[in-house]
This record gives C-alpha cells, structure tokens and sequence, in this order.
C-alpha cells in the first residue's frame, strides 16, 4: 500500500512553517494517542501521524523528501532512520506534564518498534570522512581506516558491575506502571523502571575496568569502496557505530566519501574532460596524437581543419555509474596552442603561409560583394 504524502497526513501545505507543522502535529497527537483514543485504528493513525512529523520537523530531511518523494526518500532512509533523532520532547512534556522519554519508559522510537524502552534501543551511529583519488574511485577500492570508538567491556559484558542483586523496586522486571495525571486526563503507560534503568538488577559493585560498561579504544576496519562513488557519496556499514550498553546492538557507521581533484580529468557525473593541446599544424593538417584513460593510453585522430574548443567524445571510457552498468564518456577538448616565440624559418613560413590567406580572405571579400550586388 502506498504512502500517503506527510503533509497531507498532518494537513499542512509544503509551504508550512516549523511551528505551523509542530501545531499540526500536537493536535492530531492528542486526538489519536493510543491511550486517549481506544478505536479501532487510532494507533496506526498515531504513528503515520508522528512519522510525517519526524521527517517534516528535520531540515535535510524534509528537503530529501521535498526533492525524492516517498519512493527516492525511502530509499536513502529506513523506517528507523527516520525516528533516529527525531526529538518529540518538546511536544509530549506540554501534553503529558513530562518528557516523552520518561512517559514511554524510552524513545518514541522505542515505542514504535516494539522495544522495551533502552533495553533494546540501538547504539550511537558514526560518521567517518574519507579521501580516495579518481581512479580509486572509478575502479573501487578497499582501504584500512582507524578511529576512536566505544565498545562493550568484555570483563563484565558491558553491565558496568563486578556484583549484581535483583532489583527491590521492580522485583527483576525491569518494567513498572506509570501513571500520569495531566489536564486532558489520567494516563497509565509501563515503562523502564526508574531505579535499575530497565534492567532488572542493581549494582552492588562497580566494574574496575570501564566507565559504565563501556570501553573507549581505537580500532581498524577494512572498508570496501565500491565503483563509481563521487563526492558526497555516503556508505552505510551496519554494525560498526557505538553499541548500546542495554541491547547490547551497535549503531552504524557511515562512511562519507570525497573525491579529491584529479591532476588530468575534470569530473562532470560520470563524464570525464581532457583538454588535449594540439598545435597550428596538427589543427590544419590533422595528426594522430596519444591521449590517457583511466586504464591506458590510446590514440585519437585529429581531423584537419579542426577548430579551437571542438569537442570529441569516447564513449564508455568515463566513470562507471554507481550501482549501475553503464558507464560515462571521456571528451577531449582541443585546445589550438598558439606559438609565444618563433624561430627565423618558423617566422618566414607563417609569413608565407599570412600572404596565401590574405589572398583567400580578399577572393572572399569580392565573392560577397558580387553576391550582395
């Protein structure tokens, strides 16, 4: 079943103003919150309702939705991508009295997904930025990186704790029923408990070995960079983001790619330009001169009397399209050099070579004047 547009969903033009998509949102959330509205449906609408809003309320978001549509956006976002950062606190806290953190005993990601509050939320995504030159790009590449990330402790399994006991408020359940007076009504939610987190034990003794079971230390990693990436390409590696001390399940690590300028080529997508220089002689004459790819040299007739700025195209020599078989072309630019210094016999042949033209450029003149008349 296909997607209804998001701001028809909260009935907003596209023109809407934050505020005007924050307002939208808060009156359709307490119309249709699961707990205010026990009808048939009313969740489903509930979460259309707040996923349109995670994607209108996030700037590059919504202009990847505005440029893509549902199609083209839901393919650079997962579901999870798009409640990932979504901040809904503002708006529950003048709801429910309290942060949606608090009211769900998690995220409203949590909530979304089926999860137990922190206990299942994922870890922290990372960013890394990498350097690879054109042709590491146009034929892939793997590279070793390094970077400085979190990682469980393997001496108490990321529990943060040498000694563990039951937890006396929850009795082990990790979960706890929370009730809310607000003025629209009294709301009962279960919820992480809030002495042992949603654990279900409590330290007795911390770990001597990490910070709250979590270890910072550097690491490498073999990335694989596949053919045709430009700059701006960004790389998701699933897994290898920061974990999350509770799920014990790691965030992703993105790999943001820049192409750095090429001492040759001039990238146009998947196009290249080489601007080829060719003297006076080569231009009228015509010649057969050597020019490189990316894999290897090879050679291009120049026709006679080509002209300054002409373009020809090598098809299927450029860059290869990402994810894709086809591949670009190479146009080579003809630049006609023109001499700075010329020897006497050099002098004495242009001179000859200006008195021939000059006769040409005269029979000319008189040609149109006969044509005029």
């Amino acid at each position: 079943m296909a997607k209804k547009d998001y701001y028809e969903v909260l009935g907003v033009s596209k023109s809407a103003s934050k505020e005007d998509i924050k307002k939208a949102y808060k009156k359709l959330a307490l119309k249709f919150h699961p707990d205010r509205n026990k009808e048939s449906g009313a969740e489903e609408k509930f979460k259309e309702i707040s996923e349109a809003y995670a994607v209108l309320s996030d700037e590059e978001k919504r202009s990847q939705y505005n440029q893509f549509g549902h199609a083209g956006f839901d393919q650079r976002y997962s579901q999870e991508d798009i409640f990932r950062g979504a901040n809904f606190d503002d708006i529950f806290s003048e709801i429910f009295g309290n942060n949606s953190e608090d009211f769900f005993g998690g995220s409203i990601f949590d909530m979304f997904f089926g999860n137990k509050g922190k206990r299942r939320a994922r870890g922290t995504d990372l960013r890394y930025d990498l350097e690879i030159t054109l042709k590491e790009a146009a034929n892939g590449v793997e590279k070793r990186i390094r970077l400085n990330k979190e990682s469980l402790c393997e001496k108490c399994n990321g529990t943060g704790a040498e000694e563990l006991k039951k937890c006396s408020e929850c009795n082990g359940q990790g979960r706890v029923r929370i009730t809310r007076r607000t003025p629209f009504g009294i709301f009962t939610q279960v919820g992480d408990c809030p002495r042992c987190k949603g654990e279900g034990e409590e330290i007795i003794k911390k770990c001597r070995h990490c910070d709250n079971g979590l270890i910072e230390e550097e690491q490498e990693l073999k990335i694989k960079i596949p053919t045709g990436v430009d700059s701006g390409t960004r790389l998701r590696i699933p897994g290898e983001g920061e974990p999350n001390k509770y799920s014990k399940e790691p965030g992703d690590l993105y790999v943001y790619i820049e192409v750095e300028d090429d001492e040759i080529f001039e990238r146009q997508g998947n196009d290249l330009i080489l601007e080829v220089p060719i003297s006076f002689s080569q231009a009228a004459l015509g010649d057969k001169v050597k020019i490189p790819t990316l894999e290897k040299e090879v050679e291009i007739k120049i026709p006679n009397g080509i002209q300054s700025g002409t373009i020809m195209r090598l098809r299927g020599k450029g860059m290869p399209e990402l994810n894709s078989s086809r591949t670009g072309d190479i146009l080579v630019r003809i630049n006609v050099i023109t001499p700075k210094k010329l020897n006497k016999k050099q002098k004495e042949l242009f001179e000859d070579l200006g008195k021939e033209e000059d006769v040409n450029l005269k029979a000319g003149k008189n040609f149109f004047k006969r044509l005029f008349e």
